[in-house]
């Protein structure tokens, strides 16, 4: 199926690792033009030499200054820009609140929420000019369900549903839609990670709390990073002009976390 996506200008933050990364590949499979920025300089480097033609530049999305200065250098490069997708995200701490390192706390939000507006407030008079601008949220199962132990996170991707709420009412009129994209056990090493980490806090095993997460999903299989992208193809394309303000589940039917 043609998407007609062919010559569109994308930014995709995290994009040298995991979900970013399968989204940029995916992009530029439809022939997207892309730019990316990840925090990880090696990641970087992998990225580029696997496609010269990517925009890969460092950046920290959460320090206001470099974020935007990355949107600037990209849409200089691209000419413009077309979609952005926000995926930049960290895990943070697992553990109950009470217990909760307050740097842990605000470095959680300060990458999966504020680091979205950082990036986002840059970029939408491009956007703007773009005539078919879209942006697209990664939010996450937990900001619609709650995940104990896992609050500041919790509360992060929440607050990037928010985000996405208000941002398609402002800027509808403009012809930007955007969406939110909810993934639920996603396979891969993060994933591996976050249940590791639980399984440490809780004094049980792996397998315990992995057949603990299945056990409330009507697809008892990971979510891979594909599904995801193809999803972001979607929402990309003119078949989804007039699909804005939505929270998108991508999840197999997860009914609780944690």
């Amino acid at each position: 199926m043609d998407l007609h996506l062919t010559g569109l200008r994308a930014i995709v933050t995290a994009g040298a690792g995991g979900i970013g990364l399968e989204i940029v590949r995916t992009l530029r499979e439809e022939g997207a033009r892309v730019a990316l920025c990840d925090v990880d300089e090696a990641a970087l480097e992998d990225a580029r030499a696997a496609d010269p033609d990517l925009v890969a530049l460092p950046c920290d999305v959460a320090d206001a200054e470099a974020a935007a200065g990355f949107v600037r250098r990209a849409t200089g490069s691209l000419g413009g820009l077309d979609l952005l997708v926000n995926n930049a995200g960290v895990a943070g701490p697992t553990a109950p609140l009470e217990h909760v390192d307050p740097a842990d706390w605000a470095r959680t939000l300060d990458v999966c929420l504020t680091g979205a507006f950082n990036v986002t407030r840059i970029a939408i008079p491009a956007l703007r000019a773009s005539g078919r601008g879209r942006i697209v949220m990664m939010s996450s199962a937990a900001g619609r369900l709650g995940f104990a132990n896992r609050a500041p996170y919790a509360a992060a991707k929440w607050g990037v549903i928010g985000l996405t709420k208000s941002l398609a009412r402002e800027l509808g009129p403009h012809g930007i839609t955007v969406n939110a994209i909810l993934p639920g056990l996603v396979a891969g090493d993060r994933q591996r990670r976050v249940m590791e980490a639980r399984a440490q806090a809780q004094g049980r095993s792996m397998a315990e709390i992995e057949a603990e997460a299945f056990a409330h999903v009507s697809i008892k299989d990971y979510v891979t990073a594909r599904q995801i992208a193809d999803q972001v193809l979607f929402l990309a394309g003119p078949g989804a002009a007039t699909i804005s303000g939505q929270a998108i589940a991508v999840d197999g039917d997860l009914g609780m976390l944690g």
